[in-house]
């Protein structure tokens, strides 16, 4: 039965939910994947390895700091007699059966319970055969107890995984199969997997039922004939309240969003309903028509609206749950191009635009408070068309930091950083303990390349994308390279302690890696996807040393590393298989390194760390986004234990405005290896103005704006003024100002009627660009090359048909070149 086995083994792990500040553009799932696979890298070639553009060669003023180190003694040799404190508490568990994959998640925050659920199944003419086992731990996964029977033995649908839950509500969620029926059964737990009901549903699921994140007993979910149906009382009882729903979102306070589209079907996109609901149903309103995709971010939301002119379409903003729009001042993108929500807070957002043609790149803009106006933050992003890979990260340890990938004009693929929430992009400093590779143009001057969701998707031996954790401050790891460019290569290990400024080389080879004890404690098992492996790395030193131990003496295949969410654990578990000549069969080994730590954690272990800076002593350095902020950080040296109630201790200071403190405005950029803002050319001497709430406004600026969020007072603050001029003007392309007016006066005589006409008809064109473009100059001049150019190759049907397939650890795995990226 063993050879029955699919040629990988899938370990899936379900996060808890958790309310993110930043989030990432299609993200249906939020659940990590770690995939068996081979070391094929001939689809990696179109990788080149290039020098820097001259627009990226410059480094930073700011980019000079210097990398915290050891404060007192030899860290590296503080582990003594680790190896017998480890063995003791090294913890294997035998899954006796044939499962093809095991999904786990973790249920509340800090109750060590797991549970896991095997799928084995096989294709049988128009049928699936399988079976599924569920399994419970309560020690985070040191031993597990085979609760099946709690399940009734039902096969388990693995691609809606477990459902967790929001906050520690205790909740679970199964989606089970039944044969023979026009409808489906869920089992559901209250009390954290200890037991669970069956409830039969009217209907068969299309996706993975969602909590409503503010009231886990709200449950919604689409059917395969893509009706919306609601739960009030946590699955046992659903009502329909939509036909025809193609997309579905909770939003804030109870709120439902969906497109709908009654007399059609999904396919016919550009001509969907945007439709609310806040009461589960009872009332539902549209609030926006010739809908193509819509999306959710921070305060924010996004409509991809037809403007009636061919395949073009418009982003629209609001920030009232739909009562109101205004179009974003952002280019209009034709068939082959969409948008895609990057990041998005209650402050800002960062949009990606695809540039015309398959060019593999766009241009990142960043928004206002209102997420109305943009501004250009970086040129040539990498944002694939064909599959949708962007290396896009947000650094979760550092505030304002992020991490991106950009398509030089040679087709190499470049790593940048900013420090500044998109104001400035410069390359990853070189590690200090590293040599550029042989493809260096220059052996003395080049800088660390981050592997990515590209370089996954191009099947390049890297296991896992950059990891970052809040309450581990300043640390990422991140597998690279040194070069001019990323390389195909074998990547490395690599691990920042400041948030991006420095780094060193931590491991060699591409690694397994998972942030413990709130960065107290790293772990590393190394990725070997033809050879068994016995053995784990760890640091308690940030990853400048490193301790092996043996956790089994006989070597398991191995397929994924394991930890609870939060960075809080001191345990890890290590899955993987152990294949015989008749069977295959899963295997979870759990070390518990809490007696690795000897001690708790006391005031003498922690030390004063001033983000951004270099220099603690220096009052205005560290300065970023308008305030400082000095953290309370355990020292290198120090072996001992953060302990699950760790609370990042911060102490912020405001700062004086400088420019740096500011973003370039409409009509301005920055010049290469030059902060200074200076004015475009083709809108010099132009008036701006722009379009919002239905009322023309010239922007008066000296070329800067303030970055979203920046805290800083006084100073130096660029002078910058938005007047009403009392115009009414077209803000949207969904309100009633488009609407054809029918009220006429009987009285007026029709020949002025015709004479009227005719005197529009002459000035139609005029009119309707000027509406059309939300009546400002400003958008007329800046984007006209760019708007002829979508125009000239946009075709006159409708977008194509978009497919709905996301994997499981929230990377798109389509892309269809359409807005569809607005999901999260």
């Amino acid at each position: 039965m063993g050879l029955l086995l699919p040629c990988y083994l899938l370990l899936s792990i379900l996060t808890l939910a958790a309310g993110l500040d930043f989030q990432r553009g299609s993200k249906p799932s939020g659940q990590p994947v770690f995939v068996r696979d081979s070391n094929t890298v001939e689809r990696a070639a179109k990788i080149v390895k290039r020098s820097l553009p001259a627009w990226l060669a410059a480094s930073s003023p700011n980019h000079k700091i210097q990398r915290r180190s050891t404060e007192q003694g030899d860290s590296c040799k503080a582990h003594q007699g680790y190896d017998t404190k480890l063995t003791e508490n090294t913890h294997s568990y035998t899954f006796n059966d044939l499962s093809g994959s095991v999904s786990l998640a973790w249920v509340g925050d800090g109750t060590g319970v797991i549970l896991a659920l095997t799928t084995f199944q096989v294709p049988f003419f128009m049928i699936r055969l399988g079976q599924s086992k569920l399994y419970r731990s309560e020690n985070y996964g040191k031993s597990f107890q085979d609760v099946t029977s709690l399940i009734n033995n039902t096969f388990i649908r693995s691609e809606f995984g477990i459902a967790i839950g929001p906050e520690n509500s205790g909740k679970v969620i199964l989606t089970g199969e039944v044969s023979g029926t026009l409808g489906s059964r869920i089992f559901v737990s209250t009390d954290f997997g200890k037991s669970f009901t069956h409830l039969d549903l009217p209907f068969i699921p299309l996706m993975q039922i969602t909590y409503n994140p503010e009231n886990s007993n709200a449950l919604l979910v689409l059917s395969n004939n893509n009706e919306l149906w609601v739960s009030e009382d946590f699955g046992s009882n659903w009502k329909k309240i939509h036909d025809m729903v193609c997309l579905v979102k909770w939003g804030r306070k109870n709120t439902i969003f969906f497109t709908a589209n009654l007399n059609g079907s999904c396919s016919d996109r550009g001509i969907l309903e945007l439709r609310r609901t806040t009461d589960y149903g009872k009332t539902i309103k549209t609030v926006a028509s010739k809908i193509y995709s819509f999306g959710l971010g921070g305060r924010f939301l996004f409509a991809s609206v037809m403007t009636g002119k061919g395949t073009l379409r418009m982003i629209h903003v609001s920030v009232d749950q739909g009562e109101t729009w205004n179009m974003a001042q952002l280019p209009p993108v034709g068939h082959e191009q969409f948008y895609s929500i990057l990041a998005a807070n209650d402050e800002m957002v960062f949009m990606h635009v695809d540039e015309p043609g398959d060019t593999g790149s766009g241009t990142i803009y960043v928004s206002d408070d209102r997420g109305t106006v943009y501004s250009k933050s970086l040129e040539h992003h990498l944002y694939t068309t064909t599959g949708g890979d962007t290396d896009f990260t947000n650094v979760t340890s550092l505030r304002g930091v992020f991490i991106t990938s950009v398509l030089a004009e040679d087709s190499s693929v470049q790593s940048v950083v900013s420090f500044d929430q998109g104001g400035e992009w410069v390359p990853l400093r070189k590690p200090a303990n590293s040599k550029c590779d042989a493809t260096a143009k220059d052996p003395d001057k080049c800088s660390l390349h981050i592997h990515a969701a590209y370089s996954t998707a191009m099947r390049l031996n890297v296991p896992m994308l950059p990891l970052s954790e809040p309450n581990a401050v300043g640390l990422i790891l991140a597998h690279g390279s040194v070069g001019d460019a990323i390389s195909v290569m074998r990547p490395d290990v690599y691990v920042s302690d400041d948030g991006g400024y420095s780094w060193i080389k931590a491991l060699d080879g591409p690694h397994h890696y998972a942030i413990l004890d709130s960065g107290g404690l790293l772990v590393a098992v190394e990725h070997s996807p033809t050879q068994p492996v016995n053995k784990i790395r760890f640091s308690t030193d940030e990853g400048q040393c490193w301790g092996t131990y043996t956790f089994t003496k006989e070597p398991i295949y191995f397929t994924g590393l394991a930890s609870e969410p939060g960075a809080r654990s001191m345990n890890v578990s290590i899955w993987g298989y152990r294949d015989s000549i008749l069977s295959q069969y899963w295997i979870s080994i759990t070390i518990d390194f809490r007696d690795l730590l000897t001690r708790d954690c006391d005031d003498k272990d922690y030390v004063q760390w001033l983000a951004h800076s270099d220099d603690i002593s220096d009052p205005n350095d560290g300065c970023m986004l308008g305030y400082k902020e000095k953290f309370l950080r355990l020292r290198k040296d120090s072996v001992c234990w953060n302990g699950r109630d760790y609370e990042v201790n911060t102490q912020p200071t405001l700062c004086p405005c400088t420019l740096d403190d500011f973003l370039c405005d409409f009509g301005y950029y920055r010049k290469e290896n030059s902060s200074e803002c200076v004015e475009q050319p083709d809108l010099k001497g132009k008036v701006l103005e722009f379009c919002l709430h239905g009322k023309e406004e010239q922007l008066q600026t000296s070329g800067y704006r303030k970055i979203p969020g920046d805290k800083c007072e006084g100073g130096e603050m660029p002078e910058r003024k938005e007047i009403d001029l009392s115009k009414r003007c077209v803000s949207d392309l969904l309100g009633p100002e488009l609407l054809v007016d029918s009220r006429t006066s009987k009285s007026v005589p029709i020949v002025i009627t015709v004479i009227i006409i005719m005197l529009l008809s002459i000035a139609a064109g005029v009119v309707f660009v000027k509406k059309y473009v939300c009546g400002g100059r400003f958008l007329v001049h800046r984007y006209s090359v760019l708007q002829q150019h979508v125009e000239d190759n946009a075709g006159e049907s409708m977008d194509d048909p978009l497919e709905t397939n996301h994997a499981q650890n929230g990377k798109i795995e389509f892309h269809d070149d359409s807005d569809e990226d607005l999901l999260e």
